[in-house]
């Protein structure tokens, strides 16, 4: 009848859409419902089933490899035909625990196996930083490989898919189980056979990528009635043998809240190359007219939303000399556009916090993890305008292909799960976007960490003062410091002020970021200093050198509070792992970027009350200030994420999908 693969029919059956998000008295009701969840999903509970998995130990430590297998292999064909019961998945779960033992030397502890019930009941997974999330993704893992419908286990990166992947292959070779891993540059044959694996190890640009690829493919057909009709009708641009994936059946999704939270206000965009090459020199020409307007006479800025908008005298100043370009320059919406895009290029876009260059190309640096985006563009002509004010080479637009949320796509897995060390600040944001409950998991030994009051400044060159004192301070104690910056600059600042001072360290940020893995597992050792982005080693551990905890432990210093409460978070969960000792700190300034955006007026009145002397103010209200701006840029992200996915269930409902017609 029809010759369309077996693996397939489940991706052929997917279609692009998701439920809308609650509005109302029905958001309400949802609201309740998240609740009653998470108080049923509660942590002790998984815990109390751990203690069960775990008094199991005895019986299948004392069978030999031989026997072990055939108890998986017999385990295995039970989930493949979904026979499996509660018990079943309890039994799995030991076995699983006793053949990390076995194959690693790592024997998942009661929390681990607690997280791992959860991520296996659908829920998003708290753990502490260094609790080890990535052997507790193995066991659920497992579960899924057995069921035979594919499993994605999606990471930050490139180098933690293939490191992950590698490291727990074993797990799951002995288990009978493929494992594979994707990255960037692999071929379309390639991409096939590593999902075809049981278990794919990758991150969520590419297996999004490759999702809208594989619709690409498919043109207009939305679903596998619509493949089976077209098939019967001759039509032979339904090439099913060009796809690369089987169906979005089950992610286990690391770093969640980096990767389904912070990452979801970018859509992700299948793009080729514009066909307009005429609008290279409009960008170039924009420059150089916003060169000649000034701010406050000619345009508004507004810091919050990032925003520009030209003033009366500002469109009276642009209409002359834009007259005589002629072309896209006649019209008044147009050449206005252009304009401001240049002026958010220039006001708003800082080279070395939010872009590097490289090669001379504009690289985008990610606001929450510090890393390069090579793979990235800003969207809307705002990349080629960058490129125009750095006198770069200017690309050609790009025209979209098709284009998919990160939110939207999340939800078309049919179980989803997620881990992250802080998932507790965005519960309500899962659970409104996602449907998904968050477990918060005890860690393993009790924390010790000392985390010390802020300490706020009225400017940016007295806390960098500060800074530098307290790193000098400490430095003399022998205790290691990791310094948090938030941008490039910031951290290459920092580094100048430390070499005039003769204090060796090291620096990590996207432009140093070749020998991270090094740089990070140093860190933790007697006397070290390091200067780093937020990409400071997430997903890998600093380790303690020899006496350290003896001496206090990491001391960890934030030079900002960051948009969001959870990247600080992050940033102070880099020390006190597994009971060790550790100190943060954060030192901000009434200058700094989240209060000056997010609290103006009452920065601005706290300003006027100190004076301009450089001088430290830590005291409640400095603090409550910088702490209600968090607050307000917290819920800022949160509206602009759901209104992204309001976008996106608009241009599904009533564009459809962007493929190419027959």
């Amino acid at each position: 009848m029809t010759n369309v693969p077996s693996t397939t029919w489940r991706m052929l059956s997917q279609s692009t859409g998701g439920e809308e998000i609650p509005q109302g008295l029905d958001a309400a009701v949802d609201r309740a419902i998240g609740i009653a969840k998470r108080l049923l999903q509660r942590g002790s509970r998984f815990l109390r089933q751990a203690e069960k998995i775990i008094s199991m130990e005895k019986q299948f430590s004392r069978m030999s490899d031989r026997r072990l297998s055939d108890t998986a292999a017999g385990l295995r064909e039970r989930f493949r035909l979904g026979r499996d019961r509660a018990e079943d998945r309890h039994t799995a779960f030991a076995l699983v625990r006793e053949v990390a033992a076995r194959e690693t030397g790592l024997r998942p502890y009661a929390v681990q196996v607690a997280g791992a019930l959860a991520l296996e009941a659908g829920c998003i997974t708290e753990m502490a930083t260094g609790e080890g999330k990535t052997l507790v993704a193995t066991m659920p893992a497992v579960l899924a490989g057995w069921r035979n419908r594919g499993c994605h286990v999606l990471t930050a990166n490139d180098y933690l898919a293939e490191r992950d992947a590698a490291v727990m292959t074993p797990i799951y070779k002995f288990c009978g189980l493929e494992t594979a891993n994707i990255e960037q540059g692999m071929g379309p044959v390639e991409r096939r056979q590593a999902y075809n694996a049981h278990i794919t190890y990758c991150t969520n640009r590419e297996v999004a990528a490759d999702f809208l690829r594989d619709r690409l493919v498919m043109g207009r057909v939305q679903g596998l009635p619509s493949a089976l009709l077209a098939r019967i009708a001759g039509r032979s641009d339904i090439q099913t043998g060009r796809l690369v994936q089987r169906g979005l059946e089950c992610a286990i999704v690391d770093e969640a809240d980096a990767v389904m939270i912070d990452e979801a206000v970018t859509p992700l965009i299948i793009s080729g190359e514009g066909p307009n090459p005429e609008q290279v020199d409009a960008y170039r020409q924009a420059k150089r007219l916003a060169n000649d307007l000034a701010p406050l006479r000619d345009y508004s800025i507004d810091k919050r939303y990032r925003e520009v908008d030209l003033t009366e005298t500002g469109r009276q100043r642009l209409a002359g000399p834009a007259a005589s370009l002629g072309g896209i320059w006649a019209g008044a919406r147009r050449r206005e556009e252009l304009v401001v895009q240049a002026l958010v290029a220039r006001e708003f876009f800082i080279r070395d916090e939010h872009y590097v260059i490289d090669n001379g190309k504009v690289v985008i640096v990610d606001d929450f993890t510090g890393r390069l985006m090579p793979d990235r563009s800003w969207r809307d002509g705002l990349h080629q305008a960058v490129e125009a004010k750095e006198s770069l080479t200017i690309n050609l637009p790009k025209v979209t292909y098709a284009r998919i949320s990160f939110q939207r796509f999340f939800r078309l897995y049919r179980k989803l799960s997620g881990m992250t060390g802080t998932g507790s600040e965005a519960r309500a944001e899962f659970w409104q976007i996602y449907h998904k409950p968050v477990v918060a998991i005890p860690t393993h030994r009790p924390c010790i960490r000392k985390i010390l009051p802020d300490r706020v400044f009225t400017n940016i060159a007295a806390k960098w003062k500060a800074v530098l004192n307290e790193i000098r301070k400490i430095q003399k104690t022998g205790r290691p410091i990791l310094v948090g910056t938030r941008s490039v600059q910031e951290s290459e600042h920092l580094s100048s002020l430390l070499a005039a001072e003769g204090l060796e360290h090291t620096v990590l940020n996207a432009v140093r970021h070749a020998e991270e893995a090094y740089v990070i597992a140093g860190a933790g050792r007697k006397g070290r200093i390091t200067v780093a982005t937020n990409m400071a080693g997430r997903g890998t551990d600093i380790r303690l050198g020899k006496d350290v905890a003896g001496m206090g432990g990491l001391h960890v210093i934030g030079t900002q509070r960051h948009e969001a409460g959870r990247i600080d978070r992050q940033l102070w969960g880099r020390c006190s792992r597994q009971g060790n000792p550790g100190i943060t700190q954060a030192f901000v300034s009434l200058e700094d970027e989240l209060p000056q955006r997010y609290a103006r007026t009452m920065t601005a009145a706290l300003l006027r009350r100190y004076g301009a002397v450089d001088r430290e103010i830590s005291s409640a209200l400095p603090r409550c200030l910088v702490d209600r701006a968090q607050h307000r840029a917290e819920r800022a992200a949160l509206r602009q994420r759901k209104s992204l996915l309001r976008v996106d269930d608009w241009l599904d409902e009533y564009l459809g999908f962007a493929g190419q017609d027959a």
